[in-house]
This record gives structure tokens, sequence and C-alpha cells, in this order.
């Protein structure tokens, strides 16, 4: 069997250059998770990116199916990229590895254009307790797997206050994210406000 985390690792280096620190968690009858600190010094400053490593170990499986098949099925990371400097941001380890998880917790398929909730803010003092998960391919291209196995997506996550969740859950997803872009949101800002959403 291939060694899936292996691979993704290397993807990741890939694409963001060795991490920085990595950090491991795991909860009771899951596999372990570990997050990955990967910092991107630029002309804007400083963007600390925090990646998944584990979620892909086993595909997600429809939690309405009788059988789980444990071959086919989507596998994801995810991936969060906020400005760094500007918050205790080092505290989302504990939450994203939470996010991670809840496919083997509560049989949830992580897919673009849900909403994850960890019911506490993502970092002291956060204005975040939720996630919208985004479409992937941008950051870090999906990791081709042999066949039966389907590819790892690398999903990255916007952090939502909770006025925008609510929102994006009469509206939907895309008209949350057309609303971000009109007003020039800076997602990557720990601290931002609530986009207008009147």
């Amino acid at each position: 069997m291939v060694d899936v985390l292996a691979l993704v690792e290397a993807r990741l280096r890939t694409a963001l250059g060795d991490p920085d620190a990595r950090a491991a968690v795991t909860f009771l009858g899951t596999d372990r998770v570990e997050v990955l600190r990967f910092q991107d010094d630029n002309q804007d400053g400083t963007v600390v990116r925090y990646a998944t490593l584990g979620m892909s170990a086993q595909s997600m499986s429809d939690p309405t199916a009788t059988l789980a098949d444990p071959v086919a099925g989507p596998r994801a990371e995810l991936v969060l990229s906020v400005r760094g400097g500007l918050a205790d941001t080092d505290k989302v380890l504990r939450p994203l590895a939470v996010l991670a998880a809840s496919p083997q917790v509560e049989g949830v398929v992580v897919a673009p254009g849900a909403s994850l909730d960890v019911g506490e803010p993502l970092w002291p003092g956060a204005p975040f307790t939720s996630v919208l998960v985004a479409e992937p391919g941008g950051l870090v291209e999906d990791l081709e797997l042999d066949a039966p196995l389907d590819p790892v997506r690398f999903l990255p996550l916007l952090p939502m206050t909770p006025n925008e969740a609510a929102w994006k859950r009469v509206h939907g997803a895309q008209a949350l994210q057309e609303r971000w872009l009109t007003n020039g949101t800076d997602l990557r800002d720990p601290s931002r406000k609530s986009v207008p959403l009147d």
C-alpha cells in the first residue's frame, strides 16, 4: 500500500517550502493528525500557512452509506493562510486538527462550499469560530494517487465571522465569496471585521 502521507508531505514541501514547526494531535479512536507550519516572507510581509497532515490517510465516506469503502472516496488535507505577527495564530493547531479529524469522528465529507465550525475562536481573541472550505488547486496542486485511490485535494480554509457564517447559510458560499471580493476583504487578516452584509 502506498504511503499516502509521505507523498502528501512531499507535495506540501514542494509547494510551500520546509515547515518551520509541526505539532501532532491524536483523538480517541482516530489516526494521528499533524499540523505543519510554513512561513512565506514576501514584499507584503509574512504569511503563515498551516497545513494538516493525516486527514488524507483514509478516504472520506458518505455518512449515509451502509458500508464505508476503505479505498475509494475523496481524500483531502486542509490549508489555512494568515498574516504573521498580528495575532497568536499558532493556537489554531488544535482547532485545525479537530476539523481534519471530523471525517473520521463524525463521518462527514469535507468539500468546497462547506462550513466547518469549531464552536470557539480559532485562536485567542479571533473574531472567527468557523471556516468556509474553498476550491482547491490554487496554492497546492492536487496529488494524484495510483488507481483506484482518489487524488488528495488541498482545501483552503477561509475564516468566517459568526455573522458571515449565518449569512452564508442563507445565501450560499458563492454569494459570500463575491461579497468578500467586492469589498476587497483581506481574508488573511487574522483580526479583520465582518464584511458588510446588508
